[in-house]
């Protein structure tokens, strides 16, 4: 949950309102957001977000641009004027293996104050961690653009090749030494330790520019109080996020009074003007409206509604503003409606069916089985149901067993869903590295596997332990003291599991069906997620389990 600090004055003067705390904490209800905190003596108002696929709210000028329709100062989709300039940014074709996207615009026409540049670094940051998943997935820097010469390129070195003064440091360092003795090159090395080479930032007189995603050049990079032109560049991973990315920095600062200017972003095949419009629409049915909400809106209702929200409505065509990339259903556009009317003002319906509360058989057992494996020290981990084919096959070294997969996702680390819960533990063990072993976690939830054309969901629960003494008998007592306290009979039959060890896995058969494999994790995997220390555990199918003892 995002947490952002502005002036409330500031505020004030951005929706043209002066607006008092306490109608401000009304206001904020249309962003699903909370007033934290005001203090009177420095003006300064503390707001925590609960939406984190509206990222362009993180922001006080999001936030007024929202407020501006809500209280009828503006309506529909926000201006924003993007003029053409001769600005060029080449990528080089080396990067695509390390961090291969990247936007940029230039802005123009307005002296940065010190509270300004706290906003935009403070919007920056945001993005980068909580959007950008700590700098992986996308990373932002901004630049004053009188110290940059263009072209600029894009491009993937050595990480002895090159050396630059980094940002909070007055020495020359190489990117490798910047990772090894820089406390952002500490902290973000883990996105870079498995490629050869980095990504680096230089301009047409080969001054280096940034280090991405770890930090800018001191003499290039660093932004001061009365600047007038910026360079902006966000990095990363996917190219609909970095878009993203700059277009809702460049409404921001248009909406600050800063000229924008695109950057023509040259890739070896192609060519993309940056800020990029995404002139995204999506199609809403009245009848959907009041079988949803309840609520028989007259057309100019819904314009007038949606147009609050900062959409544009043509005959129940929905054009999406440029910052949002979060509407995925016409669903999303109902809940806007929804949040515009406001709920205080929907009226409750009379209950008209009476139906006793039970809990499914299948859950109870889930649940018991749950509680078990905290007694025995698991710690429980919850993640998405949605996935990526990377992690679950390639990186557990097997072949993919029946995935459905995303059609239009938004994300590669989303783009399937999940066919196993092993590969997830795995993941987390090698994000927690840094953490004391013995590890032991697990988790309960759902997975999706499709047969020839029968696509069914299965309950499962994983358990991993990590430690220099995990071993196929650590995992084997493990589920044994699970299966002993359920009151249930099993078998081990061996088996081959190529992302277990060869002679140290083996399935669990309970009343002739097999529920589940139990065994040591394979070197080649724990290679594969860079884990120093032996992993064992199992994988069980609660839902065969169950079927398994309920027709015994």
């Amino acid at each position: 949950m995002p947490t952002i600090n502005f002036s409330l004055k500031d505020l004030q003067l951005l929706i043209r309102k002066k607006a008092s705390i306490e109608e401000l904490r009304e206001l904020l209800t249309y962003c699903k957001a909370e007033l934290d905190d005001y203090d009177k003596t420095t003006d300064e108002v503390s707001v925590s977000l609960a939406d984190t696929n509206q990222p362009y709210l993180w922001s006080v000028e999001g936030i007024a641009r929202l407020l501006k329709g809500v209280l009828g100062k503006e309506k529909g989709i926000p201006k924003l004027k993007i003029n053409k300039s001769s600005y060029k940014l080449i990528v080089d074709s080396s990067i695509k293996e390390v961090r291969p996207y990247i936007a940029a615009f230039v802005a123009k026409g307005k002296k940065i104050s010190d509270y300004l540049l706290k906003q935009i670094i403070q919007l920056q940051e945001k993005l980068s961690e909580n959007y950008g998943q700590r700098r992986q997935k996308l990373a932002i820097g901004v630049y004053p653009l009188s110290k940059i010469k263009f072209p600029i390129y894009y491009k993937a070195i050595l990480p002895d090749s090159i050396s630059f003064v980094p940002l909070d440091f007055k020495k020359e360092m190489t990117p490798q030494e910047i990772l090894e003795e820089h406390p952002k090159g500490q902290e973000y090395s883990y996105i870079l330790k498995d490629y050869k080479k980095y990504p680096i930032l230089i301009d047409s007189e080969k001054n280096v520019l940034s280090f991405p995603p770890v930090i800018n050049s001191a003499e290039t990079g660093k932004i001061e109080e009365d600047e007038q032109e910026l360079f902006f560049e966000a990095t990363g991973t996917d190219l609909n996020t970095v878009l993203l990315a700059a277009n809702i920095f460049a409404q921001a600062l248009y909406d600050r009074g800063f000229t924008i200017y695109s950057v023509a972003i040259n890739y070896k095949n192609k060519r993309i003007l940056t800020p990029k419009p995404f002139n995204e629409n999506i199609k809403i049915k009245k009848q959907d409206v009041e079988n949803i909400l309840g609520l028989k809106l007259k057309d100019f209702e819904i314009k007038t509604l949606l147009e609050k929200a900062r959409y544009k409505f043509q005959n129940y065509k929905v054009l999406i503003p440029d910052y949002r990339q979060d509407i995925m259903h016409p669903v999303d556009v109902i809940e806007d409606i929804a949040i515009m009317y406001g709920y205080s003002n929907i009226k409750d319906s009379p209950l008209k069916t009476y139906t006793p509360g039970n809990t499914f058989d299948i859950v109870k057992f889930r649940n018991k089985a749950r509680q078990l494996i905290i007694g025995q020290g698991f710690q429980e981990i919850f993640s998405p149901i949605l996935s990526n084919k990377n992690l679950l096959y390639t990186k557990m070294n097997t072949k993919d067993f029946g995935t459905i997969e995303v059609k239009e996702y938004m994300s590669e680390t989303y783009s399937c869903v999940r066919t196993w819960l092993i590969p997830i533990l795995m993941d987390v063990l090698a994000k927690n590295k840094h953490i004391s072993y013995p590890q032991k976690i697990f988790e309960q939830g759902l997975v999706t596997v499709k047969k020839f054309d029968k696509i069914t969901d299965f309950e499962r629960l994983a358990a991993l332990i990590a430690s220099d003494k995990a071993d196929y008998t650590r995992a084997r007592q493990s589920i044994d003291a699970l299966f002993r306290a359920l009151g249930i009979g099993y078998e081990i039959e061996e088996t081959e599991h190529s992302s277990f060890i060869k002679g140290r896995v083996g399935r669990v058969i309970v009343n002739g069906k097999k529920v589940a494999f139990v065994g040591e994790i394979s070197p080649k995997v724990l290679e594969n997620f860079a884990l120093l220390v032996p992993v064992a555990g199992f994988e069980l199918n609660l839902t065969e389990l169950f079927e398994a003892i309920k027709n015994k």
